[in-house]
């Protein structure tokens, strides 16, 4: 009965984890805080133990690096491009409406329009104008690469605390 119950806690956590890296595609979804919060229920319920609470700090830092890194990033790309804080900051709002209010989609087309009319009344130019939109594309780009790799290195370290644990 008990690896039964072992089997299905492993089942749960790694759908809720599976959920939260497909999840990742969408921009606003909080995929990496989906598979943080799997792997402190899995922690909860199965018992953390000194490997699980190492392994479980680790993937705070990942969760939270990229959580928060990922707006830096794509902010620092648009600004090396020569995009203007008050663009960045547009097409991030955009962004995140239009994925509430017109998901999954919304924000992808809402983030780039947003960034391409504000940059061209800046600048009054539609050159720079597309270019800002290609550093804000950049940056987002980068930064999902980023999401995606530490949400693989969150579940993979789930794997090792399941296997040593």
């Amino acid at each position: 009965m008990e690896s039964l119950l072992n089997i299905s806690l492993f089942a749960i956590v790694q759908i809720f984890m599976l959920v939260g890296l497909v999840g990742l595609i969408i921009p606003v979804f909080p995929g990496l805080i989906v598979i943080w919060l799997a792997a402190m229920g899995y922690g909860i319920a199965a018992g953390f133990g000194w490997w699980g609470g190492v392994i479980f700090a680790l993937q705070t830092i990942f969760m939270i690096v990229g959580s928060v890194g990922d707006n830096f990033l794509i902010g620092a790309t648009a600004r090396q491009g020569g995009v203007s804080w008050r663009t960045i900051i547009g097409a991030l709002l955009a962004g995140i409406l239009g994925t509430i209010f017109f998901p999954p989609i919304g924000g992808l087309i809402g983030a780039p329009v947003v960034a391409i009319l504000l940059e061209y009344e800046r600048t009054r130019d539609w050159q720079k104008a597309r270019q800002a939109v290609f550093g804000l594309a950049t940056g987002f780009g980068l930064a999902y690469v980023i999401r995606l790799i530490l949400g693989i290195l969150m579940i993979v370290a789930w794997w090792v605390w399941v296997g040593v644990g």
